[in-house]
C-alpha cells in the first residue's frame, strides 16, 4: 500500500474548476470524503468512488456520467429525449452524477459513509476516519488482495485503528462453524503485524498530504492497534435479541475478537466503537446491545 502524492498533482488539483466551485467545500462539509492512494486521489460519496484525480486529471465512472443535462421534468417522452444530450462537463452536472454514484453503493458501503460523513478527519470528532477501502498485498496465496473497509484515528492517542464493517444480512458472519469473516479478521491481524512500520510510515506521509491539501494541522500518527475490530450493524431490536446476541455475541468462536454491534450506524460514537473490548473478556457476560 502506497500513501503518496506529487507535490504537482495537489498544486493543480487545488487550481481547478471542480475542487475550488464544488469538490473542496462538499468534503468541508462531509458530503465527499477524500483519500490518498499512490499518485492518486479519490472521492467518496455515499459509498461510491465519485472522482479520482490524478496527473491527467479528473475521471469518473461511465455509469455516474451518463446522464442528461438538467432538466425541469423528472419524466420525459421520446420526442422531449430527443431535444436533450449528455452533460459536456463535470461543473454543471456535478449534482446529477453525485446522484448517480450514490444509486450504485450496497448496505455496507453506504454504512460506511454514514461514518466519514458525520465524523471525516475534517470533523471536531475526536476518533475520525482517515481513510477507507485500504488495499493489501495479499499474504496469502489464495487471495490476490485483502481489503480492509475503514481506518480509525485517534487524535489523543495518535493511534490507528483497522475496522472491519459488515452488514447483519452479510452471509459471512454467519455460519454453524467458522464463519469467513473470521478468517477475514485473522488475515487482516497478520497483515497488520507484518507490515506495522510500513503502515505507519504510509499514513504518516497521509496525514501529512492532508495537511498540505486542506490547510489543516493533523498530529502523524505514531502507532496502530494490532487488533482488528468487527462492527456488525443494520439490525433490529427483535434481531438483536435473538439471531444475533445467540450466534454471535454468546457464541465462543468469536470470543477472541472485537465486536462493536450497532443497529442505526449514522447514530454510531466513534469513540464508543473504537473502545470495543476484545469478545473473550465478556462473551459469557450479559451482553448491552446497541
Amino acid at each position: 500500500m502506497k500513501r503518496r502524492l506529487d507535490g504537482s498533482i495537489i498544486e493543480n488539483l487545488k487550481k481547478t474548476d471542480l475542487w475550488k466551485k464544488r469538490i473542496e467545500m462538499d468534503c468541508r462539509e462531509g458530503n465527499v470524503f477524500l483519500t490518498i492512494r499512490n499518485n492518486q486521489v479519490d472521492f467518496y460519496h455515499k459509498g461510491g468512488r465519485l472522482f479520482s484525480y490524478d496527473k491527467s486529471g479528473f475521471k469518473t465512472h461511465l455509469k455516474y456520467a451518463a446522464a442528461i443535462e438538467s432538466s425541469e421534468k423528472n419524466y420525459l417522452t421520446e420526442k422531449e429525449l430527443a431535444s436533450h444530450k449528455l452533460a459536456l462537463d463535470f461543473i454543471s452536472n456535478y449534482s446529477r452524477i453525485k446522484e448517480n454514484c450514490s444509486n450504485y453503493s450496497s448496505n455496507e458501503a453506504l454504512g460506511v459513509s454514514q461514518l466519514y460523513k458525520n465524523h471525516s478527519y475534517l470533523s471536531e470528532s475526536k476518533v475520525v476516519v482517515i481513510d477507507i477501502e485500504v488495499s493489501f498485498q495479499s499474504l496469502d496465496e489464495n487471495n490476490k488482495h485483502d481489503r480492509i473497509d475503514i481506518v480509525l484515528y485517534n487524535y489523543s492517542e495518535r493511534t490507528l485503528q483497522f475496522v472491519e464493517a459488515k452488514h447483519y444480512s452479510n452471509k459471512e458472519i454467519w455460519s454453524t462453524s467458522k464463519p469467513k469473516v473470521l478468517d477475514q479478521i485473522e488475515r487482516y491481524e497478520k497483515q497488520l503485524q507484518s507490515k506495522k512500520q510500513e503502515i505507519l510510515t504510509e499514513y504518516i506521509n497521509y496525514v501529512k498530504i492532508i495537511n498540505a491539501i486542506f490547510g489543516v494541522i493533523l498530529p502523524e500518527p505514531v502507532n496502530i492497534d494490532k487488533k482488528i475490530t468487527l462492527l456488525i450493524f443494520g439490525f433490529d431490536d427483535d434481531q438483536k435479541k435473538g439471531r444475533l446476541k445467540n450466534l454471535i455475541l454468546s457464541n465462543p468462536i468469536y470470543k477472541e475478537k472485537k465486536i462493536y454491534p450497532k443497529g442505526e450506524i449514522k447514530s454510531i460514537a466513534l469513540e464508543n466503537l473504537w473502545n470495543a473490548k476484545q469478545h473473550i473478556k465478556r462473551w459469557k457476560s450479559q451482553y448491552t446491545v446497541e
